[in-house]
């Protein structure tokens, strides 16, 4: 059954949103945002792959000590399992990619990778380090302290352990040790510096626990005197949560891998051992550490306006705020220090946002187009509040300014802008995955794109607006919307893809004798014309009826179907056969897919368009097989292109000895 149903995150209130739509908060969630803009921290917490956060502390970080906080996952999971669906490898890497962000949105984290491919089990650091390419994964590691800058680094696993638990989890804290030690040195990747500037984080943890001494009793007998504890059981009493009941919803979003979660309540406490750095005196991790605007040049006047605000806000009129707001905005524009310029402007404009009820979305017409495709998009500005703002102009993400006006946004009256605007030549296709792996390494062309969950939204419009006698930019990502009988209002990421897609309709075809096969492939075209020669590339031992297939599309969306020929060797052999479409402009062997589930997002993504070819002479004495299948194997289509009967046996239907 076709799914379309947006993941739903439960946000810290008690009512559900869909993760593309637009950000509306109400003035609880306001305020709360505002207190955040007082506290100038960072802490980043680093494991192996998702599921390993500790999401108790994530939140607890989030929205009890209002840090910034980030959860580093060496790698996307792809090579674990998938308890939803057939989907695996990369595709399952994009699931919990996903996964990942919608745990995020719940425990208020936020999230970042490396380029390390999750290669299934590995039994010791070392034999993951070699398998990685270490210098790669610690690249990336550092590359994400320097631009995060945290105060604070927590280590799920412990460094000191090589050999007892899973290769990748003892090297994830091997490698945020050894980064805590050089992050300050301007002649270790010196090529990042282009970039972003050395940094050392002030302390470094191992998150322990019982589990980590082998048991309940030893832990209590063991030494804490290097330890400091922390209550994470917390009670929100504006949120009606409690810190452990937001942790447990954001596990629960780790569906592919069966974690749902059920929350205990009362104090509960976690436990960081001090690694590097000096052991707060209290149990206070920024202990020592200055959190306040005092922390940069100029940050005193703003920390007196922030106060102010936080002491008259109105939850019933939360636009009386801006006034104030807009001067701590301005003040904030006149630091020298960059990164929490930055960190600090994007969520005060947010918050202006939210308080003056401020909507504004950018809806493409059509969810995908090509490169140079000219769309056509309608967009809507509301001001939901008695300040006045003006709309001054609308620029793209590529500085073209594409409406002017000096629009006055009257209270509660939507303004609609239609547009017809030119997209770009950047696909939107996961990042990592535009070229393939070397040394369990995703190769990624733009290093400003390593450690980012997700492609950057490839069109966005610039608004352009005057708020309280200061201009204001806020970026509109393109979407696409639709009406959905069941949900209502759905949003779906825009993208822009190749011309075509390339699908092959076998993925493994056998041959137990030298008799040809007929090989089906599709063509599906994303472009309104396009032509084009279609074959498959073969070993010369190989042999292909016909050569090449002319054809041509001629509206988009369109399938074609194909057929081959193939004729093996006389010899045992396996080998990829990859298809390849080339046209006048380009060369095209990517099949596009799509991945729908009810707990993400709908997700596109590409893959090479190929087909297993085996040829292997077979001596079978036997003509049926009763096959118990497992989650997405497709073995017993393999044996039944062998000639073989396979009758395929349900778990549940299975009996015990005993019965």
């Amino acid at each position: 059954m076709k799914l379309r149903i947006l993941v739903l995150t439960t946000c810290l209130v008690s009512f559900f949103c869909f993760s593309q739509k637009p950000k509306k908060q109400n003035s609880l969630q306001i305020l709360n945002d505002i207190k955040a803009l007082n506290f100038l921290g960072t802490v980043l917490y680093v494991a192996a792959h998702p599921d390993d956060e500790n999401t108790r502390l994530i939140a607890y970080c989030a929205n009890n000590l209002h840090a910034e906080t980030y959860y580093l996952s060496l790698t996307r999971g792809d090579g674990g399992q998938n308890l939803l669906g057939s989907d695996f490898k990369e595709a399952l890497g994009i699931i919990r990619t996903e996964e990942l962000l919608a745990a995020r949105r719940v425990d208020g984290g936020k999230q970042r990778f490396t380029r390390a491919v999750d290669f299934g089990f590995s039994k010791s650091p070392k034999e993951t380090l070699n398998i990685w390419d270490k210098d790669s994964v610690l690249n990336d590691v550092v590359w994400t302290i320097r631009k995060l800058k945290p105060d604070v680094i927590i280590n799920r696993f412990d460094h000191r352990t090589p050999g007892t638990t899973h290769g990748h989890h003892t090297s994830s804290a091997m490698l945020s040790l050894e980064a805590f030690d050089i992050t300050a040195d301007k002649n270790i990747f010196s090529h990042q510096l282009q970039y972003t500037e050395p940094w050392q984080p002030k302390r470094l943890f191992f998150n322990t626990s019982w589990w980590f001494y082998g048991g309940r009793e030893k832990f209590e007998k063991a030494d804490k005197s290097n330890l400091v504890t922390i209550d994470i059981g917390k009670y929100y009493q504006d949120l009606g949560l409690s810190n452990s009941e937001i942790a447990s919803m954001s596990r629960s979003q780790h569906k592919s891998q069966a974690f749902g979660n059920t929350p205990t309540r009362g104090e509960q406490p976690e436990y960081l051992e001090i690694i590097k750095g000096n052991k707060p005196s209290n149990n206070n991790i920024f202990d020592g550490i200055d959190t306040s605007w005092n922390r940069v040049k100029g940050g005193d006047e703003i920390q007196k306006v922030v106060d102010e605000v936080i002491k008259n806000f109105n939850y019933s009129n939360p636009h009386e705020s801006v006034p104030q707001l807009v001067k701590a905005y301005n003040l904030i524009q006149n630091l020298e220090d960059e990164h929490w310029k930055n960190i600090k402007s994007n969520q005060i404009k947010s918050i202006i946002k939210s308080c003056l009820g401020l909507y504004m979305e950018s809806i493409s017409l059509t969810p995908t187009a090509i490169a140079n495709e000219n769309i056509d998009v309608k967009s809507e500005i509301t001001n939901r509040s008695p300040i006045e703002i003006k709309l001054l102009e609308i620029h793209d993400n590529f500085g073209n300014t594409v409406f002017s006006s000096s629009k006055v946004l009257k209270n509660n009256i939507a303004e609609y802008i239609s547009l017809n605007l030119n997209v770009n030549k950047q696909q939107t296709l996961p990042y990592w995955l535009e070229q393939n792996p070397e040394n369990a390494i995703y190769a990624v062309a733009n290093p400003l794109q390593i450690g980012l969950p997700k492609t950057p939204k490839p069109l966005s419009l610039n608004f352009k607006l005057l708020i309280e006698n200061s201009e204001f930019v806020y970026n509109i990502p393109v979407m696409y919307k639709y009406n959905s009988r069941v949900d209502g209002e759905v949003f779906e990421d825009f993208h822009i893809l190749p011309e075509i897609s390339i699908n092959p309709q076998e993925e493994v075809v056998i041959f137990n004798n030298e008799n040809s096969k007929t090989i089906s492939v599709q063509v599906e075209s994303f472009s309104n014309s396009f032509s084009g020669k279609l074959s498959m590339k073969l070993p010369k031992n190989w042999k292909v009826e016909p050569a090449v297939i002319d054809f041509s599309l001629n509206k988009k969306g369109q399938l074609k179907s194909f057929s081959f020929d193939v004729t093996p060797p006389d010899e045992t052999q396996k080998i990829d056969a990859k298809f390849m479409v080339t046209s006048d402009q380009d060369t095209y062997s990517k099949h596009i897919k799509v991945l729908e589930y009810q707990h993400i997002p709908k997700q596109i993504f590409s893959e090479e368009a190929s087909t297993s070819l085996v040829f292997i002479d077979v001596k079978q004495s036997i003509e049926t097989v009763g096959y118990v299948s497992g989650a997405g194997d497709k073995l017993p289509e393999s044996l039944r292109s062998l000639g073989l009967n396979v009758d395929e046996i349900k778990l549940e239907d299975l009996t015990s000895a005993e019965e």
